[in-house]
């Protein structure tokens, strides 16, 4: 099922062609892509497949998990506390945050590096603390190992810190943003702490905090998080995720916990266009900080897919990507600039093209699909000539 009128024929065909074998995928159920112009207009937008058990079909306005895109928003709501004076990207987390809830999180040799720890290292994944999702005490399993099966709790940060200052180590000294580059380790552990800050700063619950500052000044009607109001009257219900064959939406505690929002795609290609070109700030140029520095991740044995690695790159709150020639027939793909998340979903923008693009599978072994998928769907809309036709403000390569 396909909606947007704005594409030619053949190109319509080649892009239902791509969704069809997208949700073909090892696991997939269903699988939705969307592209639209630097200005967030849809383009095009495809889904495929049933969005539940019972055969509902996904459509181009069924809402999706966002998984890990989140961190988008998150890091957006950031700068626009920074903007207003009440957060600081360069002050210790400390500041925001209860001296019990953060003191010790970061000891390595001997020494307690907790208080060196800012917003910015936060947002850039350059704290070095470790990834709560996998820790566990003795006797038990992760969270990660458990989600699906047993998991039916929720927690909040009070457990994500208890559980790094008990059994993390953390993997390097924080990062300093000298202007050299850094190798880093991807860690839900910083965005949890930055969801505490937000919450703290601007005196509310998140969603509370997501509403003031992107979702009505964008008119994101259909982006929220899971069990509240928003997400009871939304319409059509949004689409079910897994992990293999095990279906992972439906245990209330573990959603929430995750603080992941769902958005359709019209929403989500909105908020990319604003924020790649500032108009969700008061001043523009704050877009720039996201990506005014990028790191590389260090390699990981880790096979659990719990965030991007490499061959992409992390500024504030948001990935750099561009697929290495071996990987495209060596083809060079545009780098594109957004998140992806565990559940194969993702939201980029392609200076090159001036495009957003947005999509999922929903599904946890689909992980890795964006880092192959984007870079073909890219090359494809190149050679078709699918352009966003806004002129380029910022340059992709020198922010």
């Amino acid at each position: 099922m396909t909606e947007g009128k704005e594409v030619p024929e053949e190109v319509d065909l080649r892009l239902r062609e791509m969704v069809r074998k997208l949700a073909q995928g090892r696991g997939v159920r269903h699988a939705l892509m969307a592209i639209g112009t630097g200005r967030g207009d849809p383009l095009w937008i495809g889904a495929e497949g049933a969005a539940d058990e019972e055969g509902t079909p996904m459509t181009p306005e069924t809402p999706f998990f966002l998984a890990s895109v989140t961190k988008l928003y998150i890091a957006t709501a950031v700068l626009r506390l920074v903007e207003r004076g009440v957060v600081a990207l360069d002050a210790p987390m400390h500041h925001y945050l209860p001296e019990g809830l953060v003191e010790g999180l970061h000891r390595m040799e001997g020494v307690d590096r907790t208080e060196e720890i800012t917003v910015r290292h936060l947002l850039g994944h350059a704290s070095g603390l470790p990834e709560y999702l996998v820790l566990a005490r003795e006797g038990e399993r992760s969270i990660f190992d458990r989600v699906g099966g047993d998991l039916v709790t929720e927690w909040g940060i009070e457990e994500v810190t208890s559980l790094v200052r008990e059994c993390g180590r953390p993997h390097h000294p924080p990062r300093p943003f000298d202007g050299s580059r850094h190798t880093i380790r991807y860690s839900d552990t910083n965005f949890q702490l930055l969801i505490a800050i937000i919450e703290a700063t601007h005196g509310g619950p998140l969603d509370e905090a997501f509403d003031a500052l992107i979702f009505r000044p964008l008119g994101l009607s259909k982006t929220f998080f899971p069990e509240t109001d928003a997400a009871r009257e939304v319409s059509p219900a949004a689409a079910a995720f897994w992990s293999g064959d095990q279906r992972l939406d439906r245990a209330a505690g573990p959603l929430r916990s995750f603080r992941d929002l769902y958005g359709t795609a019209t929403d989500t290609l909105r908020f990319m266009a604003a924020l790649v070109y500032g108009e969700v700030f008061e001043d523009p140029a704050t877009a720039g900080a996201m990506r005014a520095h990028f790191n590389p991740f260090a390699f990981s044995f880790d096979l659990r897919p719990t965030g991007p690695g490499w061959p992409s790159e992390y500024g504030l709150g948001m990935i750099r990507f561009r697929m290495p020639r071996i990987f495209t027939g060596f083809r060079q793909a545009p780098t594109v600039y957004g998140h992806t998340g565990v559940t194969g979903s993702w939201l980029f923008h392609v200076p090159q093209l001036d495009l957003t693009l947005s999509g999922t599978v929903d599904q946890v072994m689909g992980a890795p699909t964006p880092y192959r998928f984007v870079p073909r769907l890219i090359l494809a809309l190149r050679e078709m000539g699918v352009r966003g036709g806004r002129e380029i403000t910022w340059n992709p390569e020198h922010p």
